[in-house]
């Protein structure tokens, strides 16, 4: 008798990796809802999306079956915003589960990248035109209207005019110096986010997180799946280096540098981390007992 076929469960990072081989099959949601899997090994992200699925559901029965966008957008903001009562965690903004869809699921609370992602993956299923928006320090939710773009903070839920988007912006315009008549148009700062960008905002800000409370293998874990998604951020590359540093992994942290090097030869750090590299071999090396 032969053998039965085993297949082997793909790790987590494969899994994401699949998901964001390329930009025509990036699977946004489903790769947003995977980065949990660091933290909880045994999440089954068909699990979470079936779900967001369902909460799609209940929107769309609500819904008469030549509802207008208009009516949709109001549907779905009653029952996101005020019926389930999805909001940005106030208390605690630097929780971690804040980036974790599953949590944000079970908890209503989030952050404002968090709350937008899982808005407009039930957006889109309701027949909405939803796209992320990279906005400098707040990211937003802006849908395609019949009479132009609504754009929403999915934090609270608000619907922002134009003035309020241009005030908000304000302190980035003086700090980047560009404030006066040739102002850069607000439009600019408007541009739907590529998935690729979201999901790469998303693991830094877990990074960060990591980073500040020197939590080494979450943070490794956190720059495992950005070198992935980012292959040509070569500063991520070196970011892992430093971690791998951190926990003890010498000679992988050395073959990280040598490539970071390699291919930045002429960045600002170039001249210490060529020292640091040196360092590092030195520190890899077998010792002799």
């Amino acid at each position: 008798m032969s053998e039965p076929i085993r297949f082997e469960a793909p790790t987590p990072l494969g899994y994401f990796a699949s998901l964001v081989a390329d930009d025509a099959g990036f699977a946004l949601f489903e790769a947003a809802v995977s980065i949990a899997q660091d933290e909880y090994p045994q999440l089954d992200p068909l699990a979470v999306m079936a779900e967001v699925d369902a909460l799609a559901e209940r929107v769309r029965r609500r819904l008469p079956a030549d509802a207008s966008a208009l009516q949709k957008l109001r549907v779905l903001n009653r029952f996101f915003f005020q019926e389930l009562g999805f909001a940005g965690n106030v208390n605690d903004y630097y929780d971690p589960r804040n980036s974790y869809l599953n949590d944000v699921l079970a908890r209503r609370r989030g952050i404002p990248i968090s709350l937008a992602v899982l808005y407009i993956e039930i957006a889109t299923q309701v027949g909405l035109v939803a796209r992320g928006v990279s906005f400098p320090g707040h990211f937003l939710v802006k849908l395609r209207m019949p009479r132009g773009e609504v754009v929403i903070d999915p934090f609270n839920g608000r619907s922002l005019s134009r003035e309020e988007l241009d005030e908000r912006l304000m302190p980035y315009r003086r700090q980047h110096g560009l404030v006066g008549d040739d102002d850069v148009p607000l439009g600019l700062f408007l541009q739907a986010a590529p998935p690729r960008d979201v999901v790469a905002r998303m693991l830094r800000n877990l990074k960060e997180i990591h980073r500040t409370a020197e939590d080494w293998p979450r943070l490794l874990a956190v720059q495992q799946r950005l070198v992935v998604l980012l292959p040509q951020a070569w500063e991520e590359r070196r970011d892992r280096a430093l971690t791998l540093a951190e926990i003890g992994r010498y000679a992988e942290a050395a073959d990280d540098l040598e490539v970071y090097l390699a291919r930045c030869p002429r960045a600002d750090d170039a001249r210490a981390l060529r020292a640091r590299l040196l360092e590092l071999r030195r520190q890899g090396q077998p010792r002799l007992h």
